[in-house]
């Protein structure tokens, strides 16, 4: 091994440990951890996306299919996902027991972007999305607050872009996000995600236009490390590189705040390739394993 090989390996260790403690400490603000042994179960308190199990921080033993059964059974136990995240290359052996347990594992690129890597500038498009409503002279990026009224359709959009997975443009628009917006009036997710902002647990940034987020994500900083998650662009409005412009928004925001190490999960190969060209690069490999549809 070369020197500089070396020197490569000793980085790549010393990134994989903190994305470990990272993954295991973002999860403690928002929900309780129940120790299963080799693993630990996250069990979101209050309104937001569900948690999940992943490996135990510093537990270097085995993992056994029987101890992904007893952790699935308190999933349903508990009526939450039967899901584990983790990432490959910290804890290999734990693909054959979830495997052995019943479960399917779905790979995802694990991209970081090095501090040194300056982002490129983003155009955004002119155009506005037919039906819209309000200014039609293009397109702002902007960090939302937690009292932007943008907040709701910020929050809303992901979940519109991840019920039609992919990067074609689809049939979702503004009338769907309208109603996906009216529907989480008064269950608690917009005032839950106000007050992690406000507690500095987590960053929105939105494409907004005629005032309606039209993709947005997040990140969540700990301790000079933030994943950016939850990219996703309304279906109909893809194509027009706001993504890349949301993304780039994120990682800004999150190196003014002090994260040397910004990451996240691709979807895919496709989309590995378009945050490549904000300069990530593919470090690691993200697995999630849940049960077969």
């Amino acid at each position: 091994m070369t020197p500089t090989q070396h020197g490569d390996s000793h980085d790549l260790l010393d990134l994989l440990d903190r994305l470990e403690r990272y993954y295991d400490a973002v999860p403690r603000s928002g929900a309780r951890a129940e120790d299963f042994g080799p693993l630990t179960l996250f069990v979101r308190e209050g309104e937001g996306w569900p948690y999940y199990a992943r490996p135990a921080l510093g537990h270097s033993g085995a993992v056994s299919a029987d101890d992904v059964a007893r952790v699935r059974a308190r999933q349903r136990e508990l009526g939450v996902p039967e899901s584990f995240e983790w990432v490959a290359e910290n804890t290999p052996a734990l693909r054959d027991a979830v495997e052995r347990a019943g479960l399917v594992v779905h790979e995802h690129p694990l991209m970081v972007l090095d501090p040194d890597v300056p982002l490129p500038d983003v155009p955004l498009p002119g155009a506005p999305l037919p039906g819209a409503t309000g200014r039609a002279d293009g397109v702002a990026v902007r960090i939302v607050g937690p009292d932007d009224p943008v907040l709701p359709s910020a929050l809303a959009v992901p979940r519109l872009a991840f019920a039609d997975a992919g990067t074609r443009v689809g049939a979702a628009g503004r009338a769907e996000l309208d109603e996906a917006v009216r529907n989480s009036v008064g269950d608690g997710s917009v005032e839950a995600a106000a007050q992690r902002i406000r507690a500095g647990l987590g960053r929105v940034a939105a494409a907004v236009e005629g005032g309606v987020a039209l993709c947005a994500g997040q990140h969540q900083p700990v301790d000079g490390v933030s994943e950016i998650v939850g990219v996703g662009t309304l279906p109909a409005a893809r194509r027009r590189g706001l993504g890349l412009a949301v993304t780039a928004a994120l990682v800004a925001d999150a190196r003014s705040r002090g994260a040397g190490t910004v990451f996240l999960s691709a979807g895919d190969d496709d989309v590995a390739r378009i945050y490549a060209r904000l300069g990530f690069r593919r470090a690691a490999t993200a697995l999630i394993a849940e049960p077969a549809e």
